[in-house]
């Protein structure tokens, strides 16, 4: 990555993660929270993370250098100061966020760019009348984003074109795949893609076509193998010999008549609850943390594991190189 200076605003579980794509990608990052107890805890955290992409071979320098990158700042001022790009991951809450960009707009340099980690909130609705609003954006992960590349670009109608491709450079130069939503739509794509499946996952539930638990085998042993390396598009594509148009033709009454039958979920208290009681029998509450660690790790060995195939590709396909 080319030498910059990053700000990461908020130190929980996302910008402790932002924190580390960017200084293993040679950033200098300063990181600042409101809370001081948990910017004290901020540092020894990301070291444990990084330790952790360590021993599945997911850096290529020590993890010294790499946390040497990161300092935690106790003012606002101190960490966005020199910024080339200020990373917000603070409380889904319009009126602190448009707080805080006010706050950004005044103290970092004229041409940072300023991006939130927002999951659902258009940027819109809290840069209007910001006098840089037009270097505004938000900048969607993926949780945790050190583990999961994707990062969705969306700008506000008075967000510069310049700003959107000059984010896309910085992210892939971290690493990571951004994507750019043309315009404004609330939960972007992943959310809205992920709902869509989540809905009908829960509507299934509802209906006693399934338990949580196969319903879970479904996504996990079925759609989420080919999904893990291939989107709906290509999958699809692949899955007929005349590729897209042929599949259409094939399979779109099938799909036109699942739609007619399906039942939206409304979230209702009582299905959730039986959901989540379904869950516990499986995993008690105070160890979702420990599996939650557990999931992390098993995104490493996925990520070591791509990482490998692509070191296949990229030699011809020779299994050896």
């Amino acid at each position: 990555m080319q030498a910059r200076t990053v700000a990461v605003i908020g130190s929980g579980r996302i910008g402790r993660a932002w924190a580390i794509v960017f200084a293993r990608s040679g950033a200098q990052v300063r990181i600042h929270d409101a809370a001081p107890d948990m910017l004290a805890g901020a540092l020894p955290a990301i070291c444990e993370s990084v330790a952790d992409l360590a021993s599945f071979g997911l850096i290529d320098e020590s993890v010294d250098s790499i946390v040497a990158r990161i300092r935690a700042c106790d003012t606002l001022a101190e960490a966005v100061a020199d910024a080339d790009l200020v990373q917000e991951n603070i409380a889904e809450l319009v009126q602190a966020k448009h707080a805080l960009f006010a706050e950004l707009d005044a103290l970092t340099k004229p041409d940072a760019l300023l991006a939130s980690s927002t999951s659902g909130l258009p940027v819109s609705t809290f840069t209007e009348g910001l006098l840089g609003r037009s270097r505004c954006l938000v900048a969607h992960p993926v949780n945790p984003p050190s583990l999961v590349p994707l990062v969705e670009l969306c700008g506000a109608p008075w967000t510069l074109d310049e700003t959107l491709q000059r984010a896309r450079a910085v992210y892939e130069e971290a690493g990571q795949k951004p994507v750019v939503v043309n315009r404004e739509i609330s939960g972007f794509l992943l959310n809205r893609l992920q709902g869509a499946v989540l809905d009908e996952a829960l509507s299934l539930y509802e209906h006693g076509y399934a338990s949580a638990a196969d319903l879970d085998t479904v996504m996990r042993d079925g759609l989420a193998m080919r999904w893990s390396f291939m989107g709906p598009f290509e999958t699809i594509d692949l899955n007929a010999p005349g590729g897209v148009a042929d599949y259409a033709s094939r399979y779109g009454a099938t799909y036109r008549t699942i739609s007619v039958t399906r039942v939206p979920f409304d979230w209702n208290a009582e299905t959730l609850s039986k959901v989540d009681a379904e869950r516990r029998e499986v995993l008690a509450r105070d160890l979702i943390e420990e599996r939650s660690r557990w999931r992390d790790r098993r995104l490493m060995a996925l990520l070591a594991h791509r990482r490998a195939l692509d070191a296949i590709s990229r030699n011809g396909g020779d299994s050896t190189a």
